[in-house]
């Protein structure tokens, strides 16, 4: 088992890219918007935390854009439920309405739906017992794998070494000797089970070709269209005979 490192796991303020917070402007007129940007503050952060001294209740809205990669997007609770899906990518999400227009065309109810905007102001409180309360909220976040750094650094690796070339060209070329071999053994393994049969058959295989060759056969295809055609003896050798009519051509080039 590997041991954790603090390295693999990132910091709070790394699964956001900008956080904005807008306060009531009657209330605090020279500072009601807090705007906190990842580009513009490299080093990640535990955590936020925000204070204003007040005196009265106000409306404050707080604005977390997600830094995910690719950029993912919330849907409503209506399109969620036509589309199945919360939250996705952008390419994710349209490629979910063109089949859903596909299957269903674009009902009234879809059209209603991609104009709609809908938005939740949270009232902050004063009074009661404990105003400075502590709240929770569920955040979606894309949490990477320990695992995945070592799997890209072994993947880049794999596309620069020479030795995997060099074994993928040995694998080619064992794959084309046993091709060749198979063929081989097919031709007498037939010739061994009946000779006679295998003859007449290869020799009117051959006679076939020719006579195609030249032009003197035309093409059944009414023949063509039933099953029967395909099953009978000399196919087999005709298509192995096609397969490794130019092997030379069809095999990976080796460098």
């Amino acid at each position: 088992m590997m041991q954790k490192s603090s390295s693999y796991y990132p910091k709070f303020s790394s699964f956001f890219k900008r956080v904005t917070i807008t306060l009531d402007q009657k209330v605090y007129p020279d500072n009601h918007l807090i705007i906190w940007d990842s580009a513009r503050s490299p080093a990640p952060h535990e955590g936020f935390e925000v204070k204003r001294k007040g005196d009265q209740e106000f409306t404050a809205s707080i604005r977390l854009e997600m830094n995910y990669m690719p950029e993912k997007y919330k849907l409503s609770a209506a399109l969620m439920d036509l589309l199945g899906i919360e939250v996705d990518s952008r390419a994710r999400i349209m490629a979910a309405i063109w089949h859903y227009v596909k299957a269903r065309k674009c009902s009234v109810q879809m059209i209603h739906l991609l104009s709609i905007v809908i938005r939740n102001f949270k009232k902050i409180k004063l009074s009661g017992n404990s105003p400075v309360g502590t709240a929770c909220y569920d955040v979606l976040v894309d949490v990477p794998f320990p695992i995945q750094r070592e799997l890209n650094a072994l993947l880049a690796n794999t596309e620069k070494s020479k030795e995997i070339e060099a074994c993928d060209d040995a694998i080619c070329a064992a794959i084309r000797k046993i091709h060749e071999h198979r063929r081989r053994r097919a031709f007498f393994l037939g010739f061994s089970q009946s000779p006679v049969e295998f003859i007449n058959a290869l020799i009117d295989s051959q006679n076939k070709d020719l006579k195609l060759v030249a032009g003197e056969v035309s093409r059944n295809a009414e023949k063509e269209r039933h099953s029967d055609f395909y099953n009978q003896p000399w196919v087999e050798d005709a298509v192995i005979r096609y397969l490794n009519r130019k092997p030379s051509a069809d095999a990976p080039s080796s460098t």
